[in-house]
């Protein structure tokens, strides 16, 4: 697994790298020829936009490997896709580009209020002699470093496949936070069955023309251990390739439907969002035999890192 961590000034996204170092055992990958877009408006400013970051003290602490180019160190990270890497040093959206490629990257972001990472970074300029910004200038570095044109970090926050909002008040609190969410978890990278299905339904959803709700289904089977979905509820059971063995996959589900899934011997039905007809349906389902299972997505959208963390609806 290898993990990007991107986000604004002081949001935190180095204090994850270290934990996730110290704690689970990741190693630091770092591109010695970085492109990060300037933000100072003088040499003062850009001593004070340093202290925000590893100093390379701080950095040869931590066990780290550095490459000359992007694409050595891609191939290195490819070769060694079952380790366990993070970096930091994602800055424009052609490095994400390159990076998305591999199924073992994970991309995360990571942000904080602005009056928040204001403190945290004047605090850092403090420990190292320097004289802290004020406020309105801090916000101004902030605008540049997210929006500004073909710069900003706003692109790559928004292709994060996690989020998290890192407005814990002390380290301790961060790393617990962390623990509980498990960053490491491999699973991320690739959704289980019953989250793709469900996804493919949701997406079919989009077409429904339903003035009420948006809804469909889709049906998932296995054909001879090999993984294949057919996506048509009514398929006659004469049909040469299906087992019927399968699961339907429903967004919403309605009752015509139910007698098509009993009639065509489906063992199972996994749906997201109930409906006024479910009592009758789940009624029919028992008489046939069908499990019916409600499934419990997980939880999209920003992580807040403050407390503990419902692990069960990550």
């Amino acid at each position: 697994m290898l993990i990007g961590l991107c986000g604004g000034i002081c949001s935190g996204k180095h204090t994850i790298a270290e934990y996730l170092i110290q704690h689970q055992g990741f190693q630091l990958l770092e591109l010695k020829n970085k492109n990060d877009p300037k933000l100072a408006d003088g040499p003062e400013d850009d001593l004070r936009l340093q202290a925000s970051e590893f100093t390379k003290t701080e950095s040869s602490q931590l066990p780290q490997l550095s490459f000359e180019s992007l694409d050595v160190l891609l191939e290195f990270a490819t070769k060694q896709w079952q380790g366990l890497w993070v970096t930091t040093d994602i800055s424009e959206g052609a490095i994400l580009d390159r990076f998305l490629l591999r199924p073992f990257f994970l991309l995360v972001s990571v942000d904080a209020p602005v009056s928040l990472r204001w403190k945290r970074f004047s605090e850092r300029c403090r420990k190292r002699q320097l004289a802290p910004p004020e406020l309105e200038k801090f916000v101004l570095w902030n605008d540049r470093n997210l929006y500004e044109k073909n710069k900003g970090r706003a692109y790559l926050i928004d292709r994060a496949q996690v989020r998290l909002f890192n407005s814990s008040s002390s380290l301790e609190q961060l790393y617990s936070s962390l623990q509980a969410l498990n960053l490491a978890d491999d699973q991320r990278l690739r959704p289980h069955w019953d989250q793709y299905f469900m996804e493919l339904a949701s997406l079919a959803a989009q077409r429904s023309n339903c003035m009420k709700r948006r809804a469909q289904d889709v049906i998932g089977a296995m054909v001879e251990a090999l993984g294949c979905l057919r996506a048509c509820v009514s398929m006659p059971r004469k049909t040469p390739y299906w087992r019927l063995e399968g699961i339907a996959y429903e967004r919403v589900r309605y009752f015509t439907a139910t007698l098509k899934i009993a009639q065509v011997g489906i063992s199972e039905v996994v749906y997201s969002q109930g409906y006024n007809m479910d009592q009758e349906s789940a009624a029919i389902l028992e008489t046939a035999g069908i499990r019916l299972r409600q499934f419990s997505p997980p939880r999209n959208g920003l992580i807040y890192l403050e407390g503990p963390v419902d692990v069960a609806s990550q």
